[in-house]
């Protein structure tokens, strides 16, 4: 089965595009684009110099950049951890997430 629903005999209307796949798709891809641009943006901002000299990235901005999109990458694994604690210890008092 592919990533949208289309194709694959599992599903009962096999031609047919599942919408509410199709839906969580684009709300995933919506979610990576986003990421990916405010990973570029504040990482941009913050290693490369305004005044480009060189066509290429010196040692120092890649090593800034690496350091930044690293430090991107765990500090939304922390906060993604933490949201699922609290909505885990939510729904364990019989309440909805975020005490809701």
């Amino acid at each position: 089965m592919s990533m949208f629903g289309i194709g694959g005999s599992s599903s009962p209307s096999s031609g047919n595009i599942n919408s509410e796949r199709m839906e969580m798709a684009m709300q995933e891809l919506d979610m990576v684009t986003d990421i990916f641009n405010r990973i570029v943006s504040t990482c941009h901002n913050k290693c490369i110099n305004t005044r480009y000299a060189e066509g290429d990235l010196n040692k120092g901005e890649s090593v800034c950049i690496d350091r930044c999109v690293a430090k991107f990458f765990e500090a939304n694994k922390k906060v993604g951890e933490r949201l699922q604690s609290v909505g885990a210890n939510a729904g364990a008092a019989g309440g909805g997430a975020f005490g809701l």
